[in-house]
């Protein structure tokens, strides 16, 4: 009888459930449900949906019930950053804030005049952006002081929604390197930067690595959904998955998970906090089985998805409405077609720049940038989306070639996974712009990674090698030479 893992693997705008399952030593998926992820704006913040993803969460299990094929354990991934706080009866303590929502703005300077941004950086690694979850702590301490003494537990998204399914509180190390509050060399919670922030220490515990057993499903979810499963932690964060997928040549190589962000960079065996790693803005995210995931955060697929919500008159969070919209319905294969007839618009944009972050309207944004920085106003849509491509694009060589200066290694290679490395135009460009020949695939980058630590733990795999090798047999992987 076929033995099936599960992935439940939630993004920016969709979850999915991903059934994997090993035949004849290849990785064998089947997509079995898929839902809408989607902000409300509420009580003055843009918060995420908990609701809704949850009532998605469980749809899946249902659908994978019905189909009679029940998962042996079950992972969740989700996106890095966003936390929920729950009081003594284990209720939820204000909304789940996304981490585009403004309220972080000037939340640096405040940290700032407590832990310098050089000391910050050496304790724990991690690129600054103003949304990682160390400024959000520190606006809501600002803002709602009463919610952070009232709070009895904090667990980032993921973790949250384990404990739904299994009741048991786990806080999972690679999405908690993402809070910008973990000790990179020690690997656990930093305890004297959390007090010198003012937060209460009783919020963090001990950390539990990818492969660890949450717990059985609740007796009441399991009469639910229809069978019984253990829920497994596979490497939470998303992109700490996304880079288990990799499925890597050499040690010349770049990786790139390419999705609502695009994050490239490698792999190491030791953290690099450097002075001039934090100039040049690389992190240190914490990776399965101590891997350190060294990257760069690069706006990614964000700007062409807003682009073509747009287009289409949807709004990222509900209640906004879209000027754009022209009746007609864009597909993304219709937005590479238009770029490709613009293809000697020259215009630019910084992809990182705080502008494109969480704009009202993300067009308007690349036309006041190009205005601002005196070149040509893109005014079509394949003029827009022209610019796009080559901003990725560019951003995409200034990372490879800083990478290349603070690690002294040349990188011959890029290896896409996830859902961008499905835009040949986009790797096309890549190749040209870095010089490097560009492997895309496997598409499903993220889920595959989640299963993959199931798979581990199972026995199904010996080890990370033996997977990878499994992966590069079981995937079309696409070859771009520059």
């Amino acid at each position: 009888m076929e033995r099936y893992y599960l992935a439940i693997d939630i993004g920016a705008s969709s979850g999915r459930h991903i059934l994997g399952s090993v035949r004849d030593g290849k990785i064998v998926l089947e997509e079995v449900y898929r839902f809408d992820n989607r902000q409300v704006h509420k009580n003055g913040h843009d918060c995420w949906d908990m609701d809704n993803l949850w009532n998605g969460i469980l749809g899946g299990l249902k659908q994978c019930g019905e189909l009679g094929k029940i998962p042996a354990t079950i992972g969740i991934d989700t996106w890095a950053v966003d936390y929920v706080l729950l009081d003594g009866e284990d209720r939820m303590i204000g909304d789940a804030v996304a981490y585009r929502d403004s309220r972080t703005a000037g939340m640096d300077a405040g940290t700032q005049a407590l832990i310098s941004p050089e000391e910050l950086y050496q304790r724990t690694g991690i690129q600054k952006q103003l949304f990682n979850t160390i400024y959000q702590l520190m606006a809501q301490k600002q803002e709602h002081p009463e919610q952070l003494a009232q709070a009895e537990s904090l667990l980032m998204i993921p973790d949250y929604f384990n404990f739904l399914l299994t009741g048991v509180k786990r806080q999972e190390y690679t999405n908690a390197t993402s809070t910008n509050l973990v000790n990179a060399a020690g690997k656990s919670w930093d305890m004297e930067l959390i007090r010198r922030l003012g937060l209460p220490e009783r919020l963090f515990g001990t950390l539990s690595m990818p492969g660890t057993v949450v717990g059985a499903l609740r007796e009441e979810i399991s009469r639910e959904v229809g069978f019984q499963a253990r829920v497994i932690l596979p490497a939470t964060h998303d992109t700490g998955s996304a880079f288990l997928a990799v499925p890597a040549r050499d040690d010349r190589a770049a990786y790139l998970s390419s999705g609502t962000w695009s994050l490239l960079g490698v792999e190491n065996a030791e953290a690099i906090t450097t002075e001039e790693s934090r100039r040049q803005n690389f992190t240190n995210e914490g990776g399965a089985w101590y891997r350190y995931r060294y990257l760069k955060n690069i706006m990614g697929l964000w700007m062409i998805q807003s682009i073509r919500r747009e287009l289409n008159g949807v709004a990222y969070v509900q209640g906004r409405t879209s000027k754009y919209a022209d009746g007609r319905q864009w597909s993304f294969p219709d937005l590479i077609q238009e770029a490709q007839r613009a293809n000697r618009f020259t215009s630019v944009v910084d992809a990182n720049d705080a502008s494109f972050l969480a704009p009202e309207s993300m067009i308007d944004a690349i036309r006041a940038y190009c205005s601002q920085t005196g070149q040509r106003v893109p005014e079509s849509v394949g003029e827009i989306m022209q610019c796009v491509y080559l901003s990725l694009a560019q951003c995409y060589k200034e990372a490879v070639q800083a990478l290349e200066l603070i690690s002294g290694k040349t990188f011959t290679s890029i290896n896409i996974v996830g859902g961008g490395c499905q835009d040949m135009y986009l790797n096309t460009m890549t190749a040209r712009a870095t010089g490097r020949v560009v492997y895309a695939g496997p598409v499903e980058g993220t889920a595959i990674g989640n299963l993959v630590v199931q798979m581990i733990a199972d026995g199904v795999f010996a080890d990370l090698q033996q997977a990878r090798a499994a992966i590069r047999e079981s995937f079309d992987i696409k070859t771009i030479v520059p």
